[in-house]
């Protein structure tokens, strides 16, 4: 479920203090009801890579936007992380570059920056935007707790302001419900595993 922006804002999250001038794109609520504690399992999964993507939507325009990337360059080793721009790691106070860094994702091109017990963030660059991937670790309705996406942008100049707006409908049509519903039953798999330990 999409959330209103004053869901990320509200709350008192790190990440704010290290990127204020990132927009925040997008706030999601995801499907994934757990105890307290319980974030490491949810930055575990996503790292992982854990879990099927099976919307052939989802894997299509994925597919198309890494080939685009190819054809027209926009992936290239110089334009991201440590080139182009540099890493949020470099804004981290001091508390924060002794806390755990956190895992890098497998299966998408994210670096992670720093991980807390209720907040992990992951970024990545390319020739179009600076991104970071926020998940926080939320209260629920029911009195539990649940993972919370966050999306936060930093186009590239004018091209990439045009190109985050044109891929928006594709990222609401076709990637967002995929990736929910892929992180959802992944979570709901590996609850006996997060219970037994």
């Amino acid at each position: 479920m999409r959330l209103p922006a004053t869901a990320h804002t509200s709350r008192p999250w790190r990440i704010h203090e290290i990127a204020p001038d990132f927009h925040l794109e997008d706030v999601w609520a995801l499907p994934t009801p757990g105890g307290r504690d319980d974030l490491p399992y949810l930055v575990h999964q996503i790292a992982d890579g854990s879990g099927d993507i099976s919307s052939p939507t989802y894997r299509l325009l994925f597919a198309i936007r890494w080939k685009l990337g190819r054809l027209l360059g926009w992936d290239k080793a110089g334009d991201g992380i440590g080139t182009r721009v540099r890493t949020l790691r470099d804004r981290l106070p001091a508390d924060l570059r002794e806390a755990p860094r956190g895992p890098d994702p497998r299966s998408v091109p994210f670096t992670s920056v720093y991980q807390l017990p209720d907040e992990w963030a992951a970024e990545v660059a390319n020739r179009t935007v600076h991104a970071v991937m926020h998940i926080g670790w939320v209260p629920d309705e029911a009195g539990g707790y649940r993972g919370q996406m966050a999306v936060l942008v930093k186009p590239n100049g004018r091209f990439g302001a045009v190109y985050m707006a044109a891929i928006k409908p594709f990222r609401y049509l076709g990637v967002y419900p995929a990736l929910l519903r892929a992180v959802g039953r992944t979570w709901q798999a590996n609850a006996a595993d997060r219970n037994a330990g």
